[in-house]
Formats: structure tokens, C-alpha cells, sequence
């Protein structure tokens, strides 16, 4: 799964956000400080449902969109793709590791225990 342009991230993060599936309409007033048309906002949200990260329902005459899984399940799936790209798994992982303050190595310690 590819990684996310800087609109398409913004736009998940109203979805991710939202208690409720959103219209075009919703997210553009989400997001009312960039000035979005509608199109646009329409087409990313077309571009995310193609990737599998947002599903689409009919409401009436309007189409609502909702984040087909969390952030932190998108964050896992870019983890355990950029790691099924590397030719040295363990030097990854290390590396990704040893950058990571002490407080987050305790806690991953925990969920590994």
C-alpha cells in the first residue's frame, strides 16, 4: 500500500476523526481553510475509495464516505509493507528501534511480554 499525498491524509484525517460517515460537503467544510471545490474534495475521496481506505454508501441523493479501517491499522499495514520491502528485516528493525526513545522501547517491551 502506497503511502498517502499531503490532501489525502487530510482528508482521512476527517474521516478518521469523524463519529459518523461524512459527505463531499462535510469534509470540504472540515477542511474549509484550504479552500477545496467540491470536485476536488470528490475525486481524493474517489482516489482513497480505489486504495481501500474509505468505503462509500448512498444516502439519498448523496454518497457518504467513512474510513474503511482505523489510522492505526493503515500505520501497521505502511510498517509491514516499508518491512516485506527490505532485504535486511533485522537491520530495519533495529535501526526503526534504536531511534525510538526509551519510554516507547519499555512500553513495546510490555506488549511483547
Amino acid at each position: 500500500m502506497a503511502g498517502l499525498g499531503e490532501l489525502e491524509r487530510a482528508v482521512m484525517d476527517v474521516l478518521w476523526a469523524a463519529s459518523e460517515p461524512c459527505t463531499a460537503r462535510d469534509v470540504q467544510d472540515a477542511l474549509a481553510q484550504r479552500e477545496l471545490a467540491t470536485t476536488t474534495v470528490l475525486t481524493v475521496l474517489g482516489r482513497l475509495e480505489r486504495k481501500g481506505l474509505v468505503s462509500r454508501t448512498r444516502d439519498s441523493r448523496a454518497h457518504r464516505y467513512q474510513a474503511a479501517g482505523t489510522r492505526e491499522d493503515h500505520i501497521a499495514t505502511l510498517m509491514r509493507d516499508a518491512l516485506d520491502g527490505a532485504p535486511d528485516r533485522g537491520a530495519v528493525m533495529v535501526r526503526f528501534l534504536g531511534g525510538m526513545p526509551p519510554e516507547e522501547q519499555a512500553a513495546l517491551r510490555d506488549l511483547l511480554r
